[in-house]
């Protein structure tokens, strides 16, 4: 019986990789334009970090992640990047490094939910993140990143929404008001959401039963309770991005899935994936480090998942290009033009070459064949006519011509 894979995982097979390969060479070239360097952690965690980063009444805690027992400790598949960043920020002590510090990853991630279009449970994820910078600057420049990104790659028609979910201290004052308005209704809420009454209650805005949603319908806005603080730190995006000519909207409903968020949260929407419209999220989260633990750190970021990028390009007809698989092909008739064959192929590979050859033991009619459909630009064909002479056949696969070249002239002709 065959093994199929896994549920909500997917395979990238290697007629697809290529996609893969150029949209995280672009993200990588953006990235560092910005001063932002790759930081990579280990695919699990201790529990606790994401139950502490994250939130536990959060939907991704408490129903999506990946917990196995082992040894007597908990352990967890990183259900998103930041978290294991910060982690790491601590425990290497990087906070005493000049900062700020800027820092991208690309990196599988794991939850255990529905599946739509363009979420799976194991997927891929750029993100990037600033430590150390109060400023409003340092929300400006992520969000440009993110869009200098999308525009690299020819993305056009994309929405920012911004919204500030305010700090600690004014958000105590909107819970309150959200209490109150909720509470008639509260009865009529999902589980979930009763238990999040009481420990957080803006995470109902978030839920995602259309039958909670119902009653969330005219809830007060934070942007209404915010502090002179975060008040003044909005103020200052929404001129900074102007300044930048960055279009955006302003969107009350945005609250973000992850607890750890303060001030800022936004997303970069398209209309091209239906209801899972979201393709980039991200915001200020000055809270987060301290809260795994380390010193008073700002911090703000995004993620950015990979499967809906590449639907997103799909949809809109944006080809990428295909790498050249050959540049040269080497045809063998006979044993002594094969060995001949092995270390001209290494010495065009040394100097640069894409260069492949038949290892199947094909007549010659097939290897050409098979050049052709590898799409080669040349075909070196040796025989023991051509090892007499020190010469080999050099056919241009383009145009089907076909001439005679010194093997010790062979690499300036074909480069």
């Amino acid at each position: 019986m065959i093994i199929n894979i896994p549920k909500g995982t997917k395979d990238i097979l290697p007629k697809e990789v290529y996609k893969w390969q150029y949209v995280e060479n672009v993200f990588r070239s953006v990235c560092e334009k910005y001063g932002f360097i790759e930081f990579r952690t280990p695919m699990f965690e201790h529990t606790e970090l994401f139950k502490r980063g994250i939130g536990d009444t959060t939907d991704v805690v408490q129903k999506e992640m990946y917990t196995f027992e082992i040894a007597e400790r908990s352990l967890t598949l990183k259900p998103e990047g930041t978290s294991p960043v910060v982690r790491s920020f601590i425990e290497n002590k990087l906070y005493v490094d000049q900062l700020p510090a800027k820092y991208y990853y690309i990196t599988p991630c794991f939850r255990y939910e529905k599946m739509q279009k363009g979420r799976q449970r194991e997927f891929h994820q750029f993100g990037i993140e600033i430590f150390g910078a109060k400023s409003m600057l340092a929300d400006a420049e992520v969000i440009t990143v993110a869009m200098d990104f999308f525009n690299t790659l020819g993305v056009k028609g994309l929405k920012l929404h911004i919204n500030s979910i305010g700090c600690p201290e004014c958000r105590m004052a909107y819970r309150n008001a959200l209490q109150d308005f909720l509470r008639p209704n509260l009865d009529k809420l999902c589980d979930t959401c009763k238990e999040r009454f009481d420990k957080n209650p803006m995470r109902i805005l978030d839920c995602k039963s259309p039958e909670c949603q119902k009653y969330v319908v005219g809830a007060p806005k934070m942007l209404d309770y915010l502090c002179d603080d975060c008040k003044e730190a909005f103020n200052q995006l929404k001129t900074n991005l102007d300044s930048l000519g960055i279009e955006y909207e302003v969107d009350a409903g945005i609250v973000r899935g992850l607890d750890y968020y303060t001030k800022t949260a936004f997303e970069i929407i398209s209309d091209d994936l239906g209801a899972q419209s979201t393709v980039c999220g991200g915001g200020r989260y000055d809270n987060l480090v301290a809260e795994i633990g380390g010193p008073d750190t700002a911090g703000v970021g995004f993620g950015l998942g990979i499967e809906r990028l590449l639907l997103i390009l799909e949809a809109k007809g944006i080809e990428i290009p295909k790498p050249d698989t050959c540049d040269v092909f080497i045809a063998c008739l006979g044993d002594a033009a094969k060995r001949e064959g092995l270390k001209i192929a290494q010495n065009l590979r040394a100097n640069g070459l894409k260069v492949l050859s038949d290892v199947c033991d094909r007549g010659l009619k097939a290897q050409f064949k098979y050049a052709d459909r590898l799409n080669s630009k040349y075909t070196v064909v040796i025989g023991d006519d051509e090892i007499a002479k020190n010469v080999v056949s050099l056919r241009d696969m383009e145009n089907s011509s076909q001439e005679e070249v010194s093997i010790d002239k062979l690499l300036e002709r074909v480069k």
